[in-house]
């Protein structure tokens, strides 16, 4: 972090570095890279008061500029940042406090009309590691009063910097220590294969929760890279995500598949000049090609694909501007620089060969150090030195990876092995449908049957035709891949990072919370067709 903050000051310390993108126009403030520079050092000093260098301090708060302030802070001071949802409850709070053995804790008092300083001050009280328990604000204003010459430490590129909660899908979440070269590596590529460099740095609109990888990695860590423009927003607002662009001349967002959808949806789009935007970075969740060129059609910019996850530091691979429009629309592009791939059996571990598929899995120093505390996940996820990604995927002879599905959520059919992503990149290509999740569906014949979770496209009446929807597939996939139980959803349920929680589908469906609105499975040799029970 230091080094970053300090080469941005030096080589342009009047370069505006930070844009509270606050609603009213009249209240954004700005800071240069001289201002951050001082600022953070001075936060970095007012941290170093209570805390010694690799203590673990968790933030507690939504996207603010204080937010950048306080991590840039807590890295000149050498200290891990641990990352907190403020969406988080009680039990969600105490459970991050006590696994990450934080010792300290700063907080914004009020949430979306949550009192949060009441829930931080009960739930700490019976955390014994938690020292220090204060308002983000009230250190922000101490910071201000004190002498930014003070001596910071020696902070290294493979010094742990964040321990951030992956989602939770499975399980309670699992505390990944990232470290500062390998966020500052992957971002300053990412950024590299979407077109920008230090001679045309971004202007980056940042809705992403600072919280998550893609806000406090990319937006942050990734802007300062190349000395650009980060403007932070509250939270996701298409309207905001507008005006920012056209105030602020943005260049570059990152918004995961449900962002684009809305961004694309919205009524007021056209109202808008948004001609500076140059690229846009997507990922998180599976991406249908017909989403890239929708998005390519109706905002004249780039599309630059991302994949990844937290325990990879941010990206594994992106597509690159210059890619083929096939090549954006159906792959997740090629590698970063030094980062090893292979694809590998999931069940036996060995080397499939180019063009089949396999689980990804990959090494090198973006690889988390591990989970913090939980040496038995840790060895489940790195225990070989290989990262297992969980994502089905094959690689062709260019090294090109395309995403297929997660290993869990494979459905295996009668023995066939069908992959959800492959039905759903048919199905969010018709004209009726806005979004889609293929899941499996418990089933005593088959094991599981293929269903699809559909909702509707903006402007699109009352439910789904599933007779006209299942021969859409059938003229396009084999039979057995194509949906027999089709679900009608008006939402996903969804993780703060945007991701479909295909196992709460698999829930509900299972509980009878969603009903099928048609039900064309088939016993073993029955005809495939619409109407047969």
């Amino acid at each position: 972090m230091k080094e970053l903050v300090t080469a941005a000051a030096a080589r342009c310390p009047d370069r505006v570095a930070l844009v509270d993108g606050v609603p009213a126009a009249d209240l954004r403030r700005r800071w240069t890279y001289r201002e951050l520079e001082l600022r953070g050092a001075r936060i970095a000093a007012a941290l170093l008061e209570q805390f010694d260098p690799g203590d673990h301090v968790a933030l507690w708060a939504s996207n603010s500029a204080e937010w950048v302030f306080f991590q840039i802070g807590a890295g000149l001071a050498g200290l891990v940042l641990v990352t907190v949802n403020p969406a988080y409850r009680h039990a969600e709070l105490a459970h991050v406090l006590r696994q990450s053995e934080a010792r300290g804790l700063y907080f914004e008092p009020n949430y979306r009309g949550r009192n949060l300083e009441e829930i931080a001050e009960e739930t700490t009280a019976a955390i014994p590691t938690i020292e220090v328990l204060g308002r983000l604000g009230d250190l922000i204003a101490r910071a201000d009063q004190l002498d930014s010459g003070c001596a910071l430490p020696d902070v290294k590129r493979e010094d742990i910097a964040q321990i951030q909660y992956t989602s939770g899908t499975t399980g309670a979440p699992k505390g990944a220590m990232l470290s500062h070269g390998s966020i500052s590596a992957s971002y300053y590529q990412t950024l590299g294969r979407a077109g920008f460099d230090e001679e045309t740095p971004p202007t980056w609109i940042a809705p992403m929760p600072l919280f998550h990888i893609g806000g406090t990695g990319g937006a942050t860590v990734g802007t300062m890279t190349l000395a650009g423009t980060h403007v932070i927003l509250p939270a996701f607002d298409v309207d905001l995500i507008c005006q920012l662009i056209e105030a602020e001349n943005g260049s570059v967002t990152l918004a995961v598949p449900t962002m684009l959808l809305s961004i694309l949806e919205y009524p007021g789009l056209d109202e808008y000049d948004l001609t500076s935007l140059r690229t846009i970075l997507t990922g998180a969740a599976p991406v249908p090609a017909e989403l890239v060129r929708r998005v390519r059609r109706r905002l004249n910019a780039n599309v630059v694909i991302c994949f990844g996850q937290t325990e990879f530091s941010g990206n594994l691979s992106t597509t690159r501007v210059d890619d083929s429009p096939e090549d954006i629309a159906s792959t997740v592009g090629i590698p970063l620089d030094h980062a090893e791939v292979k694809i590998a059996d999931p069940i036996s571990g060995e080397i499939v060969p180019l063009g089949r598929p396999g689980e990804i899995c990959a090494r090198g120093h973006h690889v988390m150090a591990g989970y913090y505390k939980a040496p038995i996940e840790t060895a489940a996820a790195i225990g070989d030195g290989w990262l297992r990604f969980g994502d089905l995927g094959m690689m062709d002879e260019r090294g090109y990876l395309q995403i297929i599905g997660r290993v869990k959520d494979m459905v295996i059919r009668g023995g066939e092995n069908v992959y959800p992503r492959e039905i759903e990149d048919v199905l969010v290509s018709h004209p009726l449908v806005g979004d889609v999740a293929v899941v499996g569906a418990a089933d005593e014949t088959w094991g599981e049957e293929v269903a699809a979770v559909v909702r509707l496209a903006p402007g699109v009446a009352g439910q789904p035709d599933p007779a006209e929807l299942f021969e859409f597939c059938r003229s396009r996939l084999a039979g057995y891949k194509c949906p027999r139980l089709w679900f009608y959803a008006a939402e996903f349920p969804l993780t703060p990072s945007g991701k479909i929680q295909k196992h709460l589908l698999v829930s509900m469906i299972a509980e009878g919370e969603l009903q099928p609105i048609a039900n064309y499975a088939r016993k073993v040799g029955e005809a495939p067709s619409p109407g047969s029970s």
